[in-house]
Parts: C-alpha cells; sequence; structure tokens
C-alpha cells in the first residue's frame, strides 16, 4: 500500500480533533469524508479505517511511540508510524517519518505485547472491573473479540420485502452479503461497502443494525395487535423491528428523554413504511405515569456503559469514567423500578443492554426482582450474549413477567 499525503493528513487532523477535542469519532469521520469531493471509495474507506483503527489501539500506539496526552500534531505522525509499521506498510521519505525506528517498534510490541491492557488498548480501571466480574479469562477472549472490526449486518425490514428479495436487489447493485444461522432477519456484507446510497435503503427495505441487537425486539414475543411501550427507544432501531414483528397492527408507544432522537426515529418510521409507532418525549413524569398498568409489553433498552459495543464506538473506552459508571447503574435501578409500572397484569417487560458486565445486566434483574417494585414480577429467561462466543456485540436481556 501507498500512502498519500492528502489522506494522511486528513487522518491526523481528524485524530488531534478525537484525542485532544474529546469529540465522536464518528461525527469526526463523517466531516472528515466530506472534505475532498474528489476522493473515491477506496480513498474515503483508508481515512475511516486508518482513523478509527489508531483510535481502537491509542493506547497501545501511544506506550510504543513514547508519547502522551494531550499530544501534539508530531506526536499524532509518530503514532501513524507505529500503526503503518505494524501493518507493513512502507514509510514514504516525508519529514514526519524522519528516523522512525522501524525495528525498535516491532521490539516494543513485542514486549508490550505481554501486559493485556496495553496489548488490548484499554484503560486500567476498566479492565480491573471486567476481571472482577468476568474473571481473567473470559474477559481476556472478550477485549480480543471487542477490537476486531464489527462486520455490517442489515435487518430486513419485513414491512416492505423478505429477505430472499433484498439479497437478490443487493446482489444487482454488485453489494454481496449472507444469511446467519440462528437471525431470522440479519444479512451479513461480505465485503464493506455504503449501503447508505443504495435505493433500496432510501426506499426502506432494510436498517444496519447489529445482529445481537436483533435478538432483543423477538425475546419480547410480540404479537399484532398489542400495545407495546419502547421506554428508551433513542432513534428507533428496535422499534422499527417491533413494528414489523406486528405488521403494522396494534400501537407502538416510543418513549425518549431526548426530542432529537425522536425526530430521527418519526423520519425513519416514514421511510420504513411503520405507521403504528407513536413517539411521544418523556418531559415529565405525566408521560409515564399516563401509561401506568396499560402496556402487554414493555422493553426497557437500558443507558449502560456500552461495553458490548466497542467494536463499533472504539472512542467509548477512552471517554467511559467510574463515575459514569456508578451513576448509571443508578440510573438503571431508577428507570427499571419506574417503567415496570407501564407492564399490565399478565403483560411482560424486557430489560436489555449493550453491555456485559453483569452489575448492569443480571444483578439489576436480581435486585429488582427482590425489591417491593419487581415483588409482581417473576423471571422468565435470560440471554447473555458475548462478542468472543456469538461473533458480534456483547448483549444482555432479560424477560419478566408480571403476575
Amino acid at each position: 500500500m501507498r500512502l498519500h499525503r492528502n489522506l494522511c493528513f486528513a487522518t491526523v487532523d481528524g485524530l488531534l480533533q478525537i484525542f485532544n477535542e474529546g469529540q465522536y469519532a464518528d461525527k469526526v469521520v463523517q466531516q472528515l469524508l466530506k472534505r475532498d469531493k474528489r476522493w473515491g471509495s477506496r480513498d474515503r474507506a483508508f481515512v475511516a479505517e486508518t482513523t478509527y483503527d489508531i483510535v481502537r489501539w491509542k493506547r497501545l500506539y501511544a506506550e510504543i511511540a513514547n508519547v502522551k496526552e494531550p499530544f501534539s500534531r508530531d506526536d499524532i505522525w509518530r503514532m501513524f508510524a507505529v500503526w503503518a509499521t505494524l501493518k507493513g506498510i512502507k514509510l514514504p521519505d516525508w519529514k514526519y517519518f524522519e528516523n522512525t525506528p522501524t525495528r525498535k517498534i516491532k521490539g516494543r510490541f513485542d514486549e508490550l505485547s505481554k501486559i493485556r491492557k496495553i496489548k488490548e488498548s484499554i484503560p486500567d480501571w476498566i479492565d480491573n472491573i471486567a476481571v472482577k466480574e468476568l474473571g481473567e479469562a473470559k474477559w481476556t477472549k472478550e477485549i480480543q473479540a471487542l477490537n476486531e472490526q464489527a462486520d455490517v449486518i442489515l435487518r430486513v425490514n419485513t414491512l416492505k420485502t423478505t429477505k430472499e428479495n433484498l439479497q437478490n436487489i443487493l446482489h444487482d447493485n454488485d453489494i454481496e452479503t449472507e444469511y446467519i444461522k440462528g437471525y431470522p432477519y440479519a444479512l451479513k456484507l461480505k465485503e464493506r461497502a455504503n449501503v447508505f446510497t443504495t435505493q433500496a435503503f432510501k426506499d426502506g427495505l432494510f436498517e444496519v443494525q447489529d445482529a445481537s441487537s436483533q435478538l432483543v425486539a423477538d425475546f419480547l414475543q410480540v404479537e399484532p395487535g398489542m400495545r407495546v411501550v419502547d421506554t428508551c427507544a433513542g432513534a428507533g432501531g428496535k422499534t422499527l423491528h417491533l413494528a414489523s414483528l406486528m405488521e403494522n397492527k396494534g400501537q407502538i408507544i416510543a418513549l425518549d428523554i431526548y426530542a432529537n432522537k425522536l425526530k430521527e426515529l418519526k423520519r425513519r418510521a416514514k421511510r420504513n413504511g411503520a405507521h403504528n409507532v407513536e413517539p411521544r418525549h418523556i418531559d415529565s413524569t405525566k408521560v409515564i405515569k399516563k401509561l401506568y398498568d396499560k402496556a402487554d409489553r414493555v422493553l426497557i433498552d437500558a443507558p449502560c456503559s456500552g461495553l458490548g459495543v466497542l467494536r463499533r464506538n472504539p472512542d467509548a473506552k477512552w471517554k467511559l469514567e467510574p463515575e459514569f459508571l456508578d451513576r448509571i447503574k443508578k440510573t438503571q435501578s431508577e428507570i427499571l423500578n419506574s417503567y415496570s409500572k407501564m407492564v399490565k397484569s399478565g403483560g411482560q417487560l424486557v430489560y436489555a443492554t449493550c453491555s456485559i458486565l453483569p452489575s448492569e445486566n443480571e444483578e439489576q434483574v436480581k435486585k429488582f426482582l427482590a425489591s417491593d417494585y419487581g415483588k409482581e414480577f417473576s423471571f422468565v429467561k435470560e440471554e447473555k450474549i458475548l462478542s468472543h462466543q456469538s461473533g458480534f456485540d456483547g448483549f444482555y436481556m432479560a424477560l419478566l413477567k408480571r403476575n
């Protein structure tokens, strides 16, 4: 591979924004990709993938390059040189790469690879908590899997098409996909491609949604005609899946504390042809109380640490702080206590997170069931999905029934 100056400059600029200004990697990459209209798909792929790669391995590369935060532009070039060297890319004779000690880089890599938190490039505190909660062996395998690049997975919108039909349409667009055993609505891209520009996407035939996330709506056991509440709907990935499982019959009330996310959900629902979705902004506790004892099914896709989705959000591990984890566990508990009251007698509730930590998952469910709020509920089943076992995102879901 030959390095091109303008692409490398763009990557270095982006990394400075992500590391020093605390900007989100996905937003920065989006901006970078608009930088030069002459760039082809290969150029854009280089910028996006290299940026994410260096974000993912920040700690390891910084240790090898012997640089510390806040990084100067020269520091980022040194980290870039480490990335290129470890990838086996020949460094051009630019001033930024003068005196790059290629052999020393490889030696340092071998040496540092003996220490998990540096080799897998994670903060000490996350490593400590995960070892405590998952055990050394399981965590070692899991963090390895979470550092791999995520596949692009589509969820077919059964309101508009079938999986077979969608696969054929994409094939005609030179996008090859394959089925995934055990995931009835999923198609996996054989090679990465920008699917958002396809007519099939614009026509609402599919959404991009990880395979693990696709299991949640099914877990809720919805049926056409039911009244379902998605309590933390966000931009509506799971809401739209519920709509297709319910065949547009019945009612889905999509709640969220962020009005802008619900606006996006409205747009997506229109594209998907999902007519039974009603977004409601949680601007006071009244919105919740009005729904007490009214729902056949309630989905709580709770806010969490997001440790199960580090493959697609590698910058999250650098933004997370121990205090946030404590706060989010408190929030999860409050949400479970409050939102569970929406389930009517005989109805069902799913509590789900994209975390792999038992303290955010099964321990929250146990605590709830042992409390005054949870005494009317009984435990039905749970599913713990780990990346190193599934090949997809880490997830947790528990199904509870109100007596």
